[in-house]
């Protein structure tokens, strides 16, 4: 078992170079167990070779396990993937389309949720519309307006991330699912500014589709993720993508002898035909032990913390001239806080001089953006906000 994790220590993380890691939004750097999990795999690999693949199917079993109590979902609805990217391609481009639907995205999205959906709509000639999340900055309810207008002239899916990685805007996934299937439309989310942070309830809120790549808020290394469809949802893919492993007995023709070979195995039912060849052992090693620290912490507890320190940071910008674009609605927020600093200096110069001080951070589309995770102490906060001082006075 990984040592326990406590909220605010960073022990676990003795190589870190950065005084105040504050880009956990960007890549979140992987602990020390995360690493000891990955190297113990190809520790494996190097000394017994195939015979390791084995050990790592049961693992990839705990890891699907372990993703779904995050998502609560059944692990049945639940596969690995290799990033949020490749799973935002994979549905695109297998769900049932006909020609002349539309599929309704959103201005400034990261653009792994917006690019597969127009290579999709050229591939099987639908209709793309860009929708303004400006409605959704003012409040949920005229967002959810503005959506269900849309909705009303057709749509067959709706694709949205979980968090908007500009703003830190927290999407009203709940509602949304409800206003999609009021209309007859599907609900993909983009949820890797979410998942290993937020409390999510995928089932209940009634989300159709979610990618999250492991290496932001999972704290996992890159080369991982997990995908979730719900049974109904998955129902509406078809297996374009699929690959050797996508089959029912798949590995028999390995180590069952002689007449195993075949090509026309039955693709298996649900979201598990998209694992179609062999994954990044190392990353989901990784991801299974950053799944098992955040599990022991809850996502209640890790959101509860986070929010205290931006609550604390926000001030403390905001008392030095810097605009938040943090929501007002409690509703709204999540583990994001974007910020438009005072005066004309540009962010990137801002963020060279937080960096020179120890303080890392992102820059976003012409945002500061700072990103804290349960490793962040809330006492650090101070020592950020003299940074920031200290930045100002360089800058001026």
């Amino acid at each position: 078992m990984p040592p326990s994790p406590a909220l605010g220590d960073r022990a676990l993380f003795p190589d870190l170079a950065p005084r105040f890691y504050l880009n956990h939004g960007g890549i979140s750097p992987p602990s020390r167990p995360v690493l000891e999990a990955a190297q113990a795999v190809s520790d494996d690999f190097a000394r017994h070779g195939a015979v390791a693949f084995v050990r790592c199917l049961t693992q990839a079993e705990r890891v699907r396990a372990l993703a779904a109590r995050l998502l609560q979902v059944p692990a049945e609805h639940v596969a690995l993937a290799p990033n949020t990217t490749r799973s935002v391609s994979d549905i695109a481009l297998c769900f049932r389309w006909n020609p002349g639907d539309r599929v309704l995205l959103f201005e400034g999205e990261f653009p792994s949720n917006v690019l597969p959906w127009l290579q999709a709509a050229r591939l099987h000639r639908i209709e793309p519309r860009l929708l303004s999340l400006a409605p959704f900055h003012r409040s949920h309810d005229e967002g959810l307006a503005s959506l269900e207008r849309e909705l009303k002239a057709g749509a067959r899916l709706v694709a949205v991330s979980a968090v908007q990685f500009q703003t830190g805007l927290r999407m009203p996934l709940q509602a949304m699912a409800q206003l999609c299937h009021r209309h007859g439309a599907r609900l993909f989310v983009d949820a890797v500014q979410a998942v290993g942070l937020l409390p999510l309830a995928l089932a209940s809120w009634g989300v159709d589709y979610l990618a999250a790549g492991s290496h932001k808020w999972m704290m996992g290394l890159p080369g991982a993720g997990v995908v979730y469809a719900s049974p109904e949802a998955a129902a509406d893919l078809d297996p374009w993508t699929a690959g050797w492993l996508s089959t029912s007995d798949a590995t028999r023709f390995l180590f069952e002898g002689e007449g195993h070979l075949r090509y026309d195995r039955p693709i298996v039912p649900g979201i598990r035909f998209l694992e179609g060849g062999n994954w990044s052992t190392s990353s989901v090693a990784a991801l299974e032990v950053a799944l098992s620290l955040i599990d022991a912490l809850t996502t209640d507890s890790i959101f509860t913390h986070v929010s205290a320190y931006l609550d604390l940071l926000e001030g403390g910008l905001g008392e030095r001239g810097f605009r938040s674009e943090r929501s007002r609605e409690e509703e709204g927020r999540s583990g994001i806080l974007s910020v438009r600093p005072p005066g004309g200096r540009a962010v990137a110069e801002w963020a060279a001089a937080l960096g020179e001080r120890g303080v890392a951070c992102a820059t976003p589309d012409g945002r500061l953006r700072f990103t804290p995770h349960w490793p962040n102490a809330l006492g650090e906060v101070p020592s950020v906000l003299d940074a920031v001082d200290e930045a100002r006075g360089l800058l001026a």
